[in-house]
């Protein structure tokens, strides 16, 4: 079968297109034959040897997340069948293999129905994206109906399904994004108000799309840069949702005592086994009212994975990045 494999940590130049061994389902496994994978920016710190929560043993193969037919199922495996559309969620299996290839082999718990009217496109734009984003809107920030939240960020893959779950839930939602493209999909996506990403001059005119309070809830994709803005903006007793960070800041802790404001972070990997269940039920249940629909940005076929991981390292685009797997 096609894959990609890694045999060297380091860059996009690393990711190599081969054909290897086809995978064979075990007790408790399911093989997926698989026609979409979703690229996330931890596939490109994996690659790069220094992800906190994954250093595969080489060689492997990336992906987290796919969709596609089930070919095969191992022994005492019941909730998919032979044929059933599927999409794998937060994959990373002990057997280094990832959703990079036109096969994966992985636990059954990973592997869940794809309703009819979603594609495969879509269904590999769930997984790490869509759990995160429920895991901080609902788990972390305990997002209530009529509350406001403002997506610091949501032009991404993340954010569009931040700002879909949130508006399901009857919130009203202020999104951000820096490009008319990308603010465009923001519009789409549901978002009351669409706005530049908001900084210490903007604040006031951000404040005066709520009434001149601050949001109760803010998704926070770039905290490093951002923090330090959200603590003026956020109301008293307010929550802020770290779930992106790229270096390090100075913040004034006394903007936290002034509102009572808390200062929360996200990893989907500690997710506890009963609210990862929580969140997939909970996506699942999205996707089948029709309440959440993935949108792809781009696309591009497995071979050209590299150039993915290029745009994705210098933060080109807007919404999910997809591999489309012949």
């Amino acid at each position: 079968m096609k894959s990609i494999q890694v045999t060297q940590f380091g860059g996009p130049e690393k990711l190599v297109f081969k054909d290897v061994k086809d995978v064979v389902a075990e007790k408790g496994e399911v093989c997926v034959r698989l026609y979409a994978a979703g690229v996330n920016p931890s596939d490109t710190y994996t690659l790069a040897g220094t992800y906190a929560f994954s250093i595969p043993q080489l060689p492997y193969t990336p992906g987290l997340d796919g969709a596609g037919v089930v070919e095969s199922i191992g022994e005492e495996v019941t909730n998919v069948h032979v044929g059933d559309r599927v999409f794998i969620a937060s994959l990373m299996g002990s057997k280094n293999t990832g959703t990079f290839a036109q096969k994966v082999v992985c636990d059954a718990t990973l592997v869940h129905p794809l309703p009819s009217h979603v594609s495969f496109e879509q269904g590999a734009a769930l997984g790490v994206p869509a759990l995160t984003a429920y895991r901080a809107l609902f788990q972390r920030a305990c997002l209530k109906p009529g509350q406001t939240v403002l997506i610091h960020g949501a032009s991404g893959g993340v954010g569009l399904q931040v700002v879909q779950m949130a508006k399901s839930h009857g919130a009203k939602v202020i999104g951000t994004a820096s490009k008319p493209e990308g603010k465009k999909m923001v519009q789409q996506a549901g978002a009351d108000f669409v706005t530049d990403h908001v900084t210490e001059a903007t604040i006031e005119d951000v404040l005066a799309l709520m009434d001149g309070n601050g949001p109760d809830v803010i998704i926070e994709f770039l905290a490093n840069k951002n923090l330090e803005t959200d603590l003026k903006l956020i109301a008293p007793f307010g929550k802020i949702i770290i779930v992106g960070n790229r270096g390090s800041i100075d913040i004034n802790p006394r903007l936290a005592m002034q509102k009572e404001c808390d200062i929360l972070a996200t990893a989907l990997w500690n997710a506890p086994k009963d609210e990862y269940e929580q969140s997939i039920h909970g996506v699942i249940g999205m996707l089948t009212s029709g309440a959440l629909r993935p949108i792809i940005g781009t696309t591009l076929p497995l071979q050209q994975v590299s150039q993915g991981f290029k745009q994705l390292e210098k933060g080109i685009g807007n919404g999910k990045l997809v591999l489309i797997i012949d």
